[in-house]
């Protein structure tokens, strides 16, 4: 036992380790969703967080040791959001077609998102500085962190947050939208985009293709819109 003790030290010091840890923790939720029918409640990233958390916890690795070999795959969400501009460009014909409607729905979710994030953390007094972190939740994560830094919150907790409000849209996205009986692949894509960025994208690119691209679509615009509203609707709270 000691000598697997000091064997995991010494793996745990590289940064490979950790990186390849959370590609393995991915690929068995992953393989997981696909055994249960890719399912709601079945999401490969909720799924590749508990079994790193489980890891983490079982070896006493503490975050930053974790996040020192991990941090490349943080590191490509940079190339992947801007990467959201090829669906936009894609569909450019449909977006003009709509643009009336996808700027209503756009306007309407981004400054949703942000009011009620802000008017609930107000009720229930929490700082300017945790007020800051809780507006750019529904944003992407790099755009998150930088509106985040930003404002003066705190680009950690922020990123936790950006993750939580992910996993729940695409959770419950499916099922709420059949309860309301809608059944326009771009109503349904472009709300989980605005609502919950990459990971809910990922969700509607595996119901329907036209789904995922309007999803695309809603992500990348409202990155664009909570950067500019989330700074005045912050300085109105407060």
């Amino acid at each position: 036992m000691r000598d697997f003790t000091e064997i995991w030290s010494y793996l745990a010091a590289g940064p490979l380790v950790w990186l390849t840890a959370t590609l393995v923790a991915y690929l068995l939720a992953d393989a997981l969703a696909a055994r249960l029918g890719r399912a709601p409640v079945a999401n490969p990233v909720a799924g590749a967080v508990v079994l790193l958390a489980l890891l983490l916890w079982a070896t006493g690795t503490s975050y930053d040791t974790y996040f020192e070999g991990a941090q490349f795959v943080h590191f490509l969400l940079g190339p992947a959001t801007v990467c959201l501009a090829v669906p936009l460009w894609a569909h450019r014909a449909t977006v003009r077609r709509a643009a009336l409607p996808i700027v209503a729905a756009l306007l309407a979710g981004s400054l949703t998102a942000v009011a009620v994030a802000l008017a609930l953390g107000r009720a229930f007094g929490l700082s300017p500085e945790m007020l800051a972190t809780l507006a750019p939740k529904s944003t992407t994560a790099p755009v998150a962190l930088g509106i985040s830094q930003s404002l003066g919150g705190s680009p950690t907790l922020t990123a936790v947050l950006v993750v939580l409000t992910g996993m729940v849209g695409a959770v419950v996205i499916t099922p709420m939208m059949n309860a309301l009986r809608i059944t326009d692949w771009r109503a349904r894509g472009l709300a989980v985009g605005v609502a919950a960025h990459g990971i809910g994208t990922a969700r509607a690119l595996q119901v329907n293709p036209q789904a995922g691209a309007f999803a695309g679509i809603g992500m990348a615009l409202n990155a664009i819109v909570t950067a500019l509203l989330a700074p005045w609707l912050l300085a109105l709270f407060l």
